[in-house]
């Protein structure tokens, strides 16, 4: 039974390596161009995995994308004309920072009220907590002096 598993963990090991690995028809024989591709790799978001760019995705779609920037480097486009190609064909969100315009507002914007918020939030805590902490002391106190004075007047 050990030996099977470790054949299976073999044979899962060895397929992950294959897998995560570009094989040669995904790298470029100029190293400048391959340096470039892996830049603009980093740059595009995989609309499949859409947390992932498609310098780390194995979808096929991401496949597809990087021979499409590997193609148009080829052909000789700027870096620019790749990025604006695969927006013009995936819309914004294929861009891992897409541009700050009105219909992308919300994603620059909800991060910062977000944390906004809870920096308020915690600024009005610790105020509260700390405005409560020296209440409660002078409750404590001003309960002891009655309590005090209670059992002065029972004693005379």
């Amino acid at each position: 039974m050990k030996a099977f598993l470790s054949a299976l963990l073999a044979l899962f090991t060895l397929t992950s390596l294959a897998l995560a690995s570009p094989g040669p028809d995904e790298r470029l024989d100029d190293p400048a161009l391959e340096a470039r591709a892996l830049t603009l790799y980093a740059q595009l978001r995989c609309v499949v995995c859409q947390s992932q760019s498609i310098r780390d995705s194995n979808a096929p779609l991401a496949e597809d994308m990087r021979a499409v920037v590997r193609e148009r480097l080829l052909a000789g486009e700027s870096d620019a004309e790749v990025l604006d190609y695969l927006q013009a064909r995936y819309g914004d969100y294929v861009l891992m920072m897409p541009p700050l315009q009105a219909n992308t507002l919300g994603l620059w914007l909800v991060p910062a009220l977000v944390f906004l918020g809870g920096a308020a939030g915690l600024v009005i805590f610790v105020l509260s907590q700390h405005g409560r902490g020296g209440e409660d002391e002078d409750d404590g106190l001003d309960s002891e002096r009655a309590r005090a004075l209670d059992e002065e007047e029972g004693l005379s």
